[in-house]
């Protein structure tokens, strides 16, 4: 029991939320251009796109330019003022460098504390940042936008969790490599339908019962690999950068059209690497029940409750005139979609089907872990992502198609990847005089001949290295906890990242580069 001194109801993150929306009106006011839905683009990542319209008014007036060019001054005086407020300072990055540390060796060192303790830590570091940005730089609006980050994520993450909860899905096969290679591939699939987390979650537990008296911790690793991360490469639907990328005027089938020759590459040398780690596995599972289908399904009526998530997700005022902007109206940090998926999560739970229930072994202490950590994440990560925007932003012209290929997925391994892609999208396309805010200049980026690599490897990157580590990508974490809780061995955090993702992933994905990015071969 993870949470046995604190007596946490099944829907205690839906007070959490409560409580978030009520401190939040206290600083939006000082949000500049957020929805309160979706992630925005911070706004230190256009500091290209500033300078050059200031350029531009220095051609037409030249007072005008005289007075930018005294302010630009003075903002960099500022520690680089921008409408955020000015810059964090580099220290400020120890807490979030503090609560991955917690995370890696807390399991290892003290796990009798740290399972007893997590809540606080997390809160306690989510507060030493979140006070300094308010009291200390005055800049309350990044807290704001890591509030309604949090939001966005965890309604998703919690509602898909409780959805899919209530399908059971039997496999009556045995589990066997090729089993089980068909089976990742086919999840990989569904995820650009029902996203990484709607496939993670309704796959994982079939899953670990194909592979019942063999299941093994690396099995645990490369469903991560595969159906919560590089799986949902395909659409807007798949990956929630790529679902970002949408909002700003990427076409919908631009991903599968430049991407898919490149995510199926990918997915089968993983698979093909698991496959030869596979047949070592000389365990064997039991036996297909004979007479019975090779699969049937418990609880079908809950995939309509993951339908009205899934189409919640597109309930967003930059894609519908008609649905309401609560930021705008409430000055709080969700929206419509948010509220609509809580409510379904409660509506889900209450009309489960018991027995896919009870066979799945439904409890909410995955979805209480991962709750927890990643509101100290989000709050903790702030100063980090405002640097690097700030750093991508300033260096945009000397940088190539392979950093950004390098950095998006180096950040999107231990950053929340949605706001690291938008800000590295905004860089790149500041290197073309493109405003990422403007949706025709996205498209003319993602159709222009020299810079839609730039936005291909950006989204490629900012999918596939989801996977490097627990908490690069929402499901993670979520299918770790879930296996945890039904007594499954799991690598540790470090372990995960030098035992599987270093050695598995980083060749794979440097093919890619060396294909696709590198200039050398394509």
């Amino acid at each position: 029991m993870i949470f046995p001194k604190m007596k946490l109801k099944p829907f205690n993150l839906s007070l959490l939320l409560l409580l978030l929306s009520l401190i939040s009106p206290m600083v939006s006011s000082a949000s500049t251009g957020s929805d309160g839905v979706v992630p925005p683009v911070l706004a230190w990542t256009s500091t290209v796109d500033q300078d050059q319209d200031a350029t531009a008014t220095n051609g037409v007036d030249q007072d005008a330019a005289a007075t930018h060019e005294a302010e630009a001054d003075h903002a960099e005086a500022a520690e680089h003022a921008d409408d955020h407020g000015p810059l964090p300072p580099v220290w400020l990055v120890i807490p979030f460098i503090a609560i991955l540390l917690l995370i890696a060796l807390g399991p290892l060192f003290f796990a009798h504390h740290w399972h007893h303790n997590y809540p606080k830590y997390a809160i306690g570091l989510g507060l030493s940042v979140g006070l300094y940005y308010i009291f200390v730089l005055g800049s309350p609006t990044p807290m704001f936008h890591a509030a309604s980050e949090y939001i966005s994520f965890i309604a998703l993450v919690a509602s898909l969790f409780i959805a899919a909860s209530g399908i059971f899905v039997n496999l009556n096969a045995k589990g066997t490599p090729r089993n089980n290679v068909i089976l990742l591939f086919v999840a990989a699939v569904i995820a650009n339908l029902i996203a990484t987390t709607g496939s993670a979650m309704l796959f994982i537990r079939s899953y670990m019962r194909l592979n019942q008296g063999r299941l093994k911790a690396y099995h645990i690793v490369f469903f991560i690999f595969i159906v919560a991360n590089v799986g949902g490469a395909l659409t807007p639907i798949g990956d929630p950068p790529l679902f970002l990328g949408f909002l700003r005027g990427v076409p919908f089938f631009w991903t599968a059209a430049h991407v898919w020759y490149i995510w199926l590459p990918a997915t089968l040398m993983i698979l093909g690497v698991f496959y030869v780690i596979d047949s070592r596995n000389k365990a064997v599972s039991p036996d297909p029940e004979a007479g019975e289908p090779v699969v049937s399904l418990i609880g079908v009526k809950s995939f309509v409750w993951v339908a009205i998530i899934i189409g919640s997700v597109f309930l967003d005022p930059n894609i519908f005139d008609w649905v309401p902007n609560l930021h705008d109206v409430l000055g709080v940090p969700f929206g419509i979609r948010e509220i609509i998926m809580l409510t379904v999560s409660v509506l889900a739970y209450l009309t489960a089907d018991k027995t896919a229930m009870t066979k799945n072994e439904f409890h909410f202490e995955p979805i209480r872990e991962v709750g927890w950590l990643f509101l100290g994440i989000f709050a903790t990560m702030q100063p980090a992502l405002q640097l690097i925007s700030n750093f991508a932003a300033g260096h945009a012209d000397s940088l190539s198609v392979g950093t950004f290929y390098w950095a998006t997925g180096f950040l999107s391994g231990i950053l929340d990847n949605a706001p690291t892609y938008l800000n590295f999208v905004a860089a790149a396309m500041g290197k073309f005089g493109l405003d990422v805010n403007d949706p025709s200049a996205v498209l003319a980026f993602a159709n222009g001949v020299d810079s839609h690599i730039f936005l291909q490897a950006i989204s490629v990157a900012a999918v596939f290295f989801g996977a490097m580590s627990y908490i690069g990508n929402a499901p993670n974490f979520m299918v770790k906890a879930i296996a945890e809780a039904n007594g499954v061995e799991t690598p540790t955090f470090m372990g995960y990242i030098f035992r599987y993702s270093i050695p598995v992933l980083v060749p794979i994905y440097l093919v890619i580069y060396l294909i696709f990015f590198s200039g050398w071969i394509l």
